[in-house]
Protein backbone atom coordinates (compact mmCIF):
# COMPACT_ATOMS: atom_id res chain seq x y z
CA UNK A 1 0.00 0.00 0.00
CA UNK A 2 2.72 2.33 0.90
CA UNK A 3 4.32 1.71 -2.88
CA UNK A 4 0.95 2.71 -3.91
CA UNK A 5 0.86 5.57 -2.47
CA UNK A 6 3.83 6.78 -3.44
CA UNK A 7 3.69 6.00 -6.93
CA UNK A 8 0.05 7.87 -7.12
CA UNK A 9 1.59 11.07 -5.40
CA UNK A 10 4.78 10.86 -7.59
CA UNK A 11 2.37 11.39 -10.42
CA UNK A 12 0.18 13.18 -9.01
CA UNK A 13 3.43 15.77 -9.05
CA UNK A 14 4.28 14.85 -12.25
CA UNK A 15 1.05 15.38 -14.44
CA UNK A 16 0.39 19.05 -13.68
CA UNK A 17 4.02 19.66 -14.81
CA UNK A 18 3.46 18.14 -17.75
CA UNK A 19 -0.08 19.45 -18.57
CA UNK A 20 1.68 22.76 -18.16
CA UNK A 21 3.92 21.94 -21.31
CA UNK A 22 3.42 24.55 -24.04
CA UNK A 23 4.57 25.02 -27.09
CA UNK A 24 7.70 27.09 -27.74
CA UNK A 25 7.49 30.44 -28.92
CA UNK A 26 10.07 30.45 -32.14
CA UNK A 27 11.17 32.77 -35.11
CA UNK A 28 9.46 31.78 -38.11
CA UNK A 29 9.36 32.71 -41.62
CA UNK A 30 6.01 33.69 -42.37
CA UNK A 31 5.61 32.00 -45.95
CA UNK A 32 7.50 29.15 -45.24
CA UNK A 33 4.80 26.89 -43.71
CA UNK A 34 4.23 23.77 -45.44
CA UNK A 35 2.40 20.30 -44.67
CA UNK A 36 2.27 16.93 -45.54
CA UNK A 37 0.95 13.69 -44.41
CA UNK A 38 -0.01 10.01 -45.18
CA UNK A 39 -3.16 8.77 -45.41
CA UNK A 40 -6.06 10.25 -43.10
CA UNK A 41 -3.21 12.30 -42.23
CA UNK A 42 -2.45 13.29 -45.90
CA UNK A 43 -5.95 14.39 -46.28
CA UNK A 44 -5.90 16.52 -43.63
CA UNK A 45 -3.28 18.02 -44.87
CA UNK A 46 -4.91 18.73 -48.50
CA UNK A 47 -7.46 20.65 -46.24
CA UNK A 48 -5.08 22.74 -44.15
CA UNK A 49 -4.01 23.79 -47.67
CA UNK A 50 -6.70 24.70 -49.25
CA UNK A 51 -8.69 26.01 -46.32
CA UNK A 52 -5.74 28.59 -45.64
CA UNK A 53 -4.33 28.40 -48.58
CA UNK A 54 -3.10 32.17 -48.26
CA UNK A 55 -0.89 30.78 -45.32
CA UNK A 56 0.00 28.12 -47.05
CA UNK A 57 3.59 27.55 -49.47
CA UNK A 58 2.95 23.60 -50.29
CA UNK A 59 1.48 20.09 -49.49
CA UNK A 60 3.31 16.73 -49.62
CA UNK A 61 0.61 14.03 -49.78
CA UNK A 62 1.23 10.33 -49.56
CA UNK A 63 -1.98 7.88 -50.37
CA UNK A 64 -4.48 10.15 -50.30
CA UNK A 65 -7.24 12.23 -52.71
CA UNK A 66 -8.44 15.69 -53.17
CA UNK A 67 -10.15 18.19 -50.70
CA UNK A 68 -13.69 17.13 -49.38
CA UNK A 69 -13.65 13.87 -51.08
CA UNK A 70 -15.92 11.90 -48.55
CA UNK A 71 -18.25 15.07 -48.66
CA UNK A 72 -19.42 14.21 -45.07
CA UNK A 73 -20.47 10.20 -46.20
CA UNK A 74 -18.32 7.47 -44.18
CA UNK A 75 -19.92 5.18 -46.78
CA UNK A 76 -18.18 7.61 -49.55
CA UNK A 77 -14.93 7.62 -48.03
CA UNK A 78 -14.79 4.21 -47.45
CA UNK A 79 -15.56 3.92 -51.28
CA UNK A 80 -14.67 6.10 -54.26
CA UNK A 81 -12.23 8.34 -51.59
CA UNK A 82 -10.21 4.92 -50.52
CA UNK A 83 -10.92 2.34 -53.67
CA UNK A 84 -11.18 4.66 -56.43
CA UNK A 85 -13.15 2.64 -58.25
CA UNK A 86 -17.41 2.61 -59.00
CA UNK A 87 -16.89 5.42 -59.02
CA UNK A 88 -13.77 7.18 -58.48
CA UNK A 89 -13.46 10.45 -56.94
CA UNK A 90 -15.20 12.99 -59.69
CA UNK A 91 -12.60 15.40 -59.77
CA UNK A 92 -14.77 18.38 -61.59
CA UNK A 93 -17.54 18.50 -58.95
CA UNK A 94 -14.99 18.38 -55.89
CA UNK A 95 -13.20 21.72 -57.57
CA UNK A 96 -17.12 23.13 -58.09
CA UNK A 97 -17.25 22.60 -54.46
CA UNK A 98 -14.08 24.41 -53.52
CA UNK A 99 -15.16 27.05 -55.53
CA UNK A 100 -18.52 27.35 -53.83
CA UNK A 101 -16.71 27.07 -50.40
CA UNK A 102 -14.42 29.87 -51.30
CA UNK A 103 -17.13 31.92 -52.82
CA UNK A 104 -18.92 31.83 -49.36
CA UNK A 105 -15.56 32.51 -47.74
CA UNK A 106 -15.60 29.15 -45.48
CA UNK A 107 -11.99 28.43 -46.80
CA UNK A 108 -9.32 30.86 -48.03
CA UNK A 109 -9.28 32.54 -52.15
CA UNK A 110 -8.07 29.66 -53.75
CA UNK A 111 -5.87 32.13 -55.78
CA UNK A 112 -3.46 31.27 -52.84
CA UNK A 113 -2.90 27.79 -54.72
CA UNK A 114 -1.64 29.32 -57.57
CA UNK A 115 2.11 29.79 -56.45
CA UNK A 116 2.35 26.39 -53.98
CA UNK A 117 4.21 23.27 -55.36
CA UNK A 118 3.07 20.32 -54.33
CA UNK A 119 4.40 16.08 -54.34
CA UNK A 120 2.60 13.72 -54.43
CA UNK A 121 3.27 9.70 -54.06
CA UNK A 122 1.54 6.66 -54.40
CA UNK A 123 3.52 3.46 -53.92
CA UNK A 124 2.40 0.92 -57.19
CA UNK A 125 2.01 -1.95 -54.16
CA UNK A 126 -0.73 0.08 -52.46
CA UNK A 127 -3.65 -1.65 -52.01
CA UNK A 128 -5.69 0.18 -49.50
CA UNK A 129 -5.75 3.15 -51.59
CA UNK A 130 -6.09 2.98 -55.07
CA UNK A 131 -4.11 4.76 -57.74
CA UNK A 132 -7.41 6.71 -59.38
CA UNK A 133 -7.56 8.32 -55.34
CA UNK A 134 -4.29 9.73 -56.14
CA UNK A 135 -5.07 10.81 -59.88
CA UNK A 136 -8.10 12.72 -58.78
CA UNK A 137 -5.98 14.73 -55.95
CA UNK A 138 -3.46 15.70 -59.41
CA UNK A 139 -6.31 16.53 -61.20
CA UNK A 140 -7.55 19.03 -58.52
CA UNK A 141 -4.54 20.71 -58.26
CA UNK A 142 -3.97 21.18 -61.85
CA UNK A 143 -7.47 23.86 -61.17
CA UNK A 144 -5.45 25.71 -59.16
CA UNK A 145 -1.49 25.81 -59.76
CA UNK A 146 0.25 25.21 -63.20
CA UNK A 147 1.27 20.97 -63.84
CA UNK A 148 5.20 22.03 -63.21
CA UNK A 149 4.49 22.90 -59.53
CA UNK A 150 2.70 19.40 -59.17
CA UNK A 151 5.25 16.09 -58.82
CA UNK A 152 3.87 12.76 -58.90
CA UNK A 153 5.57 9.91 -57.70
CA UNK A 154 4.01 6.64 -58.97
CA UNK A 155 7.36 4.19 -59.48
CA UNK A 156 8.29 2.95 -55.90
CA UNK A 157 7.14 -0.61 -55.40
CA UNK A 158 5.76 0.21 -51.92
CA UNK A 159 2.39 -0.82 -49.92
CA UNK A 160 0.41 1.54 -48.36
CA UNK A 161 2.54 3.51 -45.30
CA UNK A 162 5.18 6.26 -45.29
CA UNK A 163 8.28 4.80 -47.13
CA UNK A 164 11.73 5.71 -45.36
CA UNK A 165 15.03 5.16 -46.30
CA UNK A 166 16.16 2.48 -44.05
CA UNK A 167 13.01 2.21 -40.77
CA UNK A 168 10.09 0.41 -40.15
CA UNK A 169 8.82 -2.97 -42.17
CA UNK A 170 9.05 -4.22 -45.65
CA UNK A 171 8.12 -1.77 -48.32
CA UNK A 172 5.55 -4.03 -49.91
CA UNK A 173 3.93 -4.99 -46.74
CA UNK A 174 1.19 -2.79 -44.91
CA UNK A 175 0.96 -3.24 -41.61
CA UNK A 176 2.22 -0.91 -38.16
CA UNK A 177 4.22 1.15 -37.87
CA UNK A 178 3.19 2.29 -41.74
CA UNK A 179 6.72 3.02 -42.09
CA UNK A 180 8.35 1.22 -45.12
CA UNK A 181 11.60 0.86 -45.69
CA UNK A 182 11.38 1.27 -49.29
CA UNK A 183 15.19 2.63 -49.42
CA UNK A 184 13.38 5.78 -50.12
CA UNK A 185 13.37 9.01 -48.42
CA UNK A 186 10.09 10.40 -48.78
CA UNK A 187 10.28 12.99 -46.34
CA UNK A 188 14.04 14.25 -47.86
CA UNK A 189 11.67 14.17 -51.22
CA UNK A 190 8.83 16.36 -50.50
CA UNK A 191 10.84 18.71 -48.59
CA UNK A 192 12.82 19.41 -51.28
CA UNK A 193 10.41 19.99 -53.81
CA UNK A 194 8.20 22.19 -50.96
CA UNK A 195 11.09 24.43 -50.04
CA UNK A 196 13.90 23.68 -53.52
CA UNK A 197 17.28 22.87 -52.72
CA UNK A 198 17.99 21.79 -49.70
CA UNK A 199 21.52 20.83 -47.58
CA UNK A 200 22.06 17.61 -46.92
CA UNK A 201 20.72 15.31 -44.24
CA UNK A 202 21.85 15.85 -40.84
CA UNK A 203 21.62 13.91 -37.60
CA UNK A 204 18.20 14.88 -35.54
CA UNK A 205 18.91 14.97 -31.96
CA UNK A 206 16.44 13.25 -29.54
CA UNK A 207 16.35 15.48 -26.82
CA UNK A 208 14.89 18.20 -29.53
CA UNK A 209 11.61 16.23 -30.08
CA UNK A 210 9.13 17.69 -27.52
CA UNK A 211 6.16 16.59 -25.87
CA UNK A 212 3.51 19.52 -25.62
CA UNK A 213 -0.08 19.68 -24.16
CA UNK A 214 -2.91 19.55 -27.16
CA UNK A 215 -5.79 20.11 -25.33
CA UNK A 216 -4.94 23.74 -24.32
CA UNK A 217 -5.14 25.03 -28.07
CA UNK A 218 -8.16 22.44 -28.98
CA UNK A 219 -11.34 24.16 -30.23
CA UNK A 220 -13.66 22.50 -27.77
CA UNK A 221 -15.07 20.57 -30.55
CA UNK A 222 -11.35 19.20 -31.16
CA UNK A 223 -10.87 17.55 -27.61
CA UNK A 224 -12.13 14.49 -27.66
CA UNK A 225 -10.74 13.74 -30.96
CA UNK A 226 -6.75 14.35 -30.08
CA UNK A 227 -4.44 12.81 -28.02
CA UNK A 228 -3.68 14.66 -24.51
CA UNK A 229 0.06 15.21 -26.58
CA UNK A 230 1.28 15.87 -29.27
CA UNK A 231 5.07 16.60 -30.63
CA UNK A 232 7.45 19.17 -32.36
CA UNK A 233 11.11 19.02 -33.68
CA UNK A 234 13.19 22.18 -32.77
CA UNK A 235 16.88 21.97 -34.32
CA UNK A 236 19.30 23.38 -32.22
CA UNK A 237 19.77 26.74 -34.75
CA UNK A 238 15.62 27.11 -33.91
CA UNK A 239 16.11 27.01 -30.41
CA UNK A 240 18.79 30.05 -30.20
CA UNK A 241 17.16 32.64 -32.38
CA UNK A 242 17.66 31.96 -35.56
CA UNK A 243 14.61 32.54 -38.20
CA UNK A 244 13.54 29.10 -39.25
CA UNK A 245 10.91 27.26 -41.32
CA UNK A 246 7.68 25.66 -40.70
CA UNK A 247 6.17 22.36 -41.59
CA UNK A 248 3.22 19.89 -40.02
CA UNK A 249 3.62 16.43 -40.63
CA UNK A 250 -0.12 14.52 -40.09
CA UNK A 251 0.26 10.54 -39.12
CA UNK A 252 -1.67 8.18 -40.84
CA UNK A 253 -4.65 5.98 -39.22
CA UNK A 254 -3.14 3.65 -36.66
CA UNK A 255 -0.08 5.74 -37.02
CA UNK A 256 -0.67 7.97 -33.43
CA UNK A 257 0.98 7.47 -30.14
CA UNK A 258 -1.91 5.41 -29.17
CA UNK A 259 -1.36 3.07 -32.05
CA UNK A 260 3.11 3.01 -32.62
CA UNK A 261 4.19 4.78 -29.85
CA UNK A 262 6.70 7.69 -31.39
CA UNK A 263 7.44 5.80 -34.44
CA UNK A 264 6.55 7.98 -36.89
CA UNK A 265 7.47 11.20 -35.01
CA UNK A 266 10.97 9.64 -34.52
CA UNK A 267 11.80 7.47 -38.02
CA UNK A 268 9.39 8.97 -40.96
CA UNK A 269 12.48 11.29 -41.91
CA UNK A 270 11.70 14.35 -41.14
CA UNK A 271 13.94 15.74 -38.09
CA UNK A 272 16.81 14.96 -39.68
CA UNK A 273 16.38 17.07 -42.75
CA UNK A 274 14.75 19.85 -40.09
CA UNK A 275 17.72 19.81 -38.44
CA UNK A 276 20.37 20.76 -40.72
CA UNK A 277 18.02 23.21 -42.74
CA UNK A 278 16.55 25.25 -39.39
CA UNK A 279 12.89 23.57 -40.11
CA UNK A 280 10.73 23.12 -37.39
CA UNK A 281 8.36 20.06 -37.60
CA UNK A 282 4.95 19.64 -36.11
CA UNK A 283 3.51 16.82 -35.27
CA UNK A 284 0.25 16.84 -33.91
CA UNK A 285 -1.89 13.98 -32.90
CA UNK A 286 -4.88 12.27 -33.33
CA UNK A 287 -6.79 9.77 -30.70
CA UNK A 288 -8.69 6.64 -31.28
CA UNK A 289 -12.28 6.56 -29.98
CA UNK A 290 -15.68 4.43 -30.05
CA UNK A 291 -17.98 6.83 -28.95
CA UNK A 292 -18.08 10.11 -29.75
CA UNK A 293 -16.78 10.38 -32.05
CA UNK A 294 -16.32 6.73 -33.35
CA UNK A 295 -12.92 6.96 -34.46
CA UNK A 296 -11.45 3.42 -33.43
CA UNK A 297 -8.63 3.75 -36.15
CA UNK A 298 -7.16 7.45 -34.59
CA UNK A 299 -8.01 8.72 -38.54
CA UNK A 300 -7.46 12.41 -38.83
CA UNK A 301 -11.07 13.50 -39.50
CA UNK A 302 -11.55 14.07 -43.22
CA UNK A 303 -15.65 12.77 -43.34
CA UNK A 304 -16.94 14.60 -40.88
CA UNK A 305 -16.91 13.51 -37.55
CA UNK A 306 -16.27 16.55 -36.07
CA UNK A 307 -19.07 18.07 -37.54
CA UNK A 308 -20.05 19.42 -41.32
CA UNK A 309 -17.17 22.30 -41.19
CA UNK A 310 -14.32 20.05 -41.26
CA UNK A 311 -13.09 20.32 -44.31
CA UNK A 312 -13.25 24.71 -43.78
CA UNK A 313 -11.46 27.16 -41.56
CA UNK A 314 -14.17 26.69 -38.92
CA UNK A 315 -13.40 22.53 -38.71
CA UNK A 316 -12.88 21.60 -35.51
CA UNK A 317 -9.45 19.91 -36.05
CA UNK A 318 -7.61 22.27 -38.48
CA UNK A 319 -8.95 25.50 -36.24
CA UNK A 320 -6.88 23.50 -33.33
CA UNK A 321 -3.38 22.82 -35.64
CA UNK A 322 -3.62 26.60 -36.87
CA UNK A 323 -4.05 27.96 -33.15
CA UNK A 324 -0.62 25.43 -32.49
CA UNK A 325 1.19 27.51 -35.38
CA UNK A 326 0.09 30.88 -34.03
CA UNK A 327 1.69 29.81 -30.46
CA UNK A 328 4.85 28.40 -32.36
CA UNK A 329 4.93 32.32 -33.99
CA UNK A 330 3.30 31.97 -37.03
CA UNK A 331 0.68 34.78 -37.54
Amino acid sequence: MRRIIGFLAAMSCSWPALAADALPALKLDPDSLTVSGVSSGGYMAVQYQVAYSGKVAGAGIVSAGPWYCAQESVTRALGECMKGVDPAPDTAALVAAARKAAAADTIDDLNGLAADRVWVFHGSKDTKVGRPVSDALVGFYRAFMPAENIRYETGVAAAHGFPTLDDGIACDTSAEPWLNDCDYDAAGRLLEQLYGPLQPRGKASGDRLRAFDQHRYAQSAALSTLEPFGFVYVPKRCEKGAACRIHVAFHGCRQGTSFVGKAFVRNAGYNDWAESNDIVVLYPQAAKSVFMPFNPQGCWDWWGYTGAAYATRDGAQLVTVRRMLEALGLH
